[in-house]
């Protein structure tokens, strides 16, 4: 174990600026993946909680999405953008839609109406109830999907370097093609790490972003 370790932290050693730009590259295709799904699922997510007809159709197209395995999709994907990046975002972009888009209708949704109510009666229109009161008590809601989103897109980009999608897993297939431990565990423990920081950041800056008043009433409803 000891001589494996040493083996190792050379080879992190020797290729640090390769591995440190594989990453960059792994955190751009999930970021940009789950930007636009927030572009989409946001704006979706509000339609389907002010018209609840559409929650049924819209969340079996993205439970279906979800169903898919990541190859095939990329696979289906390929006819339309080809090899490289940009079909590695529209698959990633696929996988956090769901997350959002159920995250936005719950948070809004679970907003007291006796609060629309009265935003209403102060002459507010709907998109200044929306702007105003809606969302900001639906964020950290609203960040629980983002944080979900973001763990299953840094997840899943490592198998979207078989596409010329770039980022981590170019280094944990490579290890596999050589039957090398050592370049596996190069890709895998940035990947991991990525995940547990993302999922570790974006819980905190909900727990920043809650009011200690939610904060009492949701301890209150979980206990």
């Amino acid at each position: 174990m000891a001589a494996f370790l040493s083996e190792f932290g050379s080879y992190l050693v020797s290729n640090a600026d390769r591995l440190l730009e594989l990453t960059v590259e792994h955190l751009q295709l999930s970021l940009a993946a789950v930007g636009f799904g927030l572009l989409v699922g946001i704006p979706v997510g509000v339609l389907m909680a002010r018209f609840r007809r559409l929650v049924g159709p819209v969340l079996w197209v993205t439970s279906a999405l979800q169903t898919v395995p990541a190859l095939a999709l990329a696979g289906f994907l390929m006819i339309l953008f080809g090899l490289g990046r940009g079909t590695g975002i529209a698959v990633l972009f696929c996988y956090t839609l769901m997350p959002i888009l159920r995250a936005t209708y719950t948070g809004i949704t679970s907003v007291d109406p006796a609060l629309v109510e009265a935003a209403r009666g102060m002459g507010m229109t709907r998109w200044q109830i929306l702007r105003m009161v809606q969302l900001p008590l639906a964020l950290s809601v609203l960040l629980v999907g983002v944080r979900v989103a973001t763990v299953i897109a840094i997840g899943t980009a490592t198998i979207l370097s078989l596409i010329g999608a770039g980022g981590l897993g170019q280094e944990i297939f490579a290890g596999i093609r050589r039957v090398s431990d050592v370049r596996i565990l190069a890709g895998a423990v940035p990947a991991a790490l990525l995940a547990v920081l993302a999922d570790a950041g974006i819980s905190w800056l909900e727990r920043r972003l809650t009011s200690p008043g939610l904060r009492v009433e949701r301890s209150a409803a979980q206990s």
